[in-house]
C-alpha cells in the first residue's frame, strides 16, 4: 500500500476510536479545491441506466445534467461533497480501481446526492457509518445492481468491504442488506 492511503487509514481509525468521526461534514475537510465539471461530461450514458432511474424516476436527466463532479489527487474513492451537493472522484481510484467497483460506487452515490436533495443528513453522527440509514439506502441500492450484474455473496462482500470498517462492522451492514458474508 502506498504511504498516502496508509497514513489516511490510520488517521481514519483514530478519528473512529476518538469518535472525532462523528462531527458534523467530515467531507469538508477532505474538500477539493478546482474545477468543477459536468457529471454527464465524463459519465456519459448513465441517465439511461435502469439502475439509475430507479433513484431520480422521472428527473432522472435533469438531475444529472445539472451535477458536478470534482476530481480529486487525494486517495479514496467517492464521496458526495455536502456542502454544494457535487461528486468527488479520486483520479487515483477513477483511473486504477476495478470497474465494476467504481461503477456500483457511482449508484451508491447518487443515492446520496438524492438523499442531500431531500434534506437528509448524510453524515448523521447519531449512527456509526455501517448502521447509518442514508448508507444502507445506498448500498441497498448498489447491492441490487451487483445481483442484477449476476455479483455472487462473496462478491458483494469484497465490494462492500472497507478500509474505516471492522469486520463486525461489514458484517451489520451485509445482515442489514440481507448478503451473506463468510
Amino acid at each position: 500500500m502506498h504511504w498516502l492511503p496508509l497514513l489516511l487509514t490510520v488517521v481514519s481509525r483514530v478519528a473512529q476510536v476518538l469518535q472525532l468521526d462523528r462531527m458534523s461534514h467530515m467531507d469538508r475537510l477532505l474538500r477539493p479545491i478546482g474545477t468543477k465539471h459536468s457529471f454527464t461530461a465524463y459519465f456519459k450514458g448513465l441517465e439511461k441506466v435502469e439502475a439509475v432511474k430507479e433513484i431520480f424516476g422521472e428527473q432522472t436527466e435533469e438531475v444529472l445534467r445539472n451535477l458536478k463532479v470534482k476530481f480529486t489527487w487525494l486517495p479514496g474513492y467517492m464521496w458526495i461533497d455536502s456542502g454544494d451537493g457535487s461528486l468527488v472522484v479520486s483520479s487515483r481510484y477513477l483511473n486504477n480501481g476495478d470497474k465494476t467497483d467504481i461503477y456500483l460506487d457511482l449508484i451508491h452515490e447518487l443515492v446520496h446526492v438524492k438523499q442531500l436533495r431531500e434534506g437528509k443528513k448524510l453524515f448523521d453522527v447519531e449512527y456509526d457509518y455501517a448502521d447509518r440509514p442514508t448508507e444502507i439506502e445506498a448500498y441497498q441500492h448498489a447491492v441490487e445492481e451487483a445481483r442484477r450484474l449476476k455479483l455472487n455473496d462473496e462478491q458483494i462482500c469484497q465490494y462492500l468491504k472497507t478500509e474505516w470498517m471492522s469486520y463486525e462492522d461489514l458484517k451489520r451492514l451485509a445482515n442489514a442488506l440481507n448478503v451473506k458474508c463468510s
